[in-house]
């Protein structure tokens, strides 16, 4: 049932809070929230694999490229966003495209760490 009723808000062009529907601000905070998701993930799972082949900075560096790296891709779904008039960004009508990138971004966040630590162990069990 609650999802009839966040439904029925986005098409009168609120939010369950019943402030006013602005995809540009909800993509600006999933690329924002993601982005640290993603981050975390990495210090604990990509790192994890790399602090096991010795004492170097090898594992703070390849953080710091690695997090660097996908900052332009996080860019480029909110990009699509801002470029929005107001009554663009209000519009109910947007809303699947929304959640196609809004999944998309989850996506990179969540799964390019898992799929970068495996990439890791695999050429650390090549040596």
């Amino acid at each position: 049932m609650r999802k009839g009723i966040a439904a029925d808000l986005v098409r009168e062009g609120k939010t369950m809070q019943g402030h006013a529907l602005d995809w540009r601000k909800r993509m600006s905070d999933t690329v924002a929230y993601s982005l640290l998701v993603y981050t975390s993930l990495q210090i604990f799972v990509t790192l994890r694999t790399l602090e096991g082949t010795g004492g170097s900075m090898l594992p703070m560096i390849a953080l710091v490229v690695l997090v660097a790296g996908v900052i332009p891709m996080f860019r480029h779904f909110e990009r699509r966003w801002e470029t929005l008039g107001d009554a663009e960004a209000a519009d109910p009508a947007l809303r699947a495209s929304f959640r196609r990138d809004q999944l998309a971004t989850w996506a990179v966040a969540i799964g390019l760490p898992f799929l970068l630590a495996a990439v890791f162990r695999v050429l650390v069990s090549l040596n």
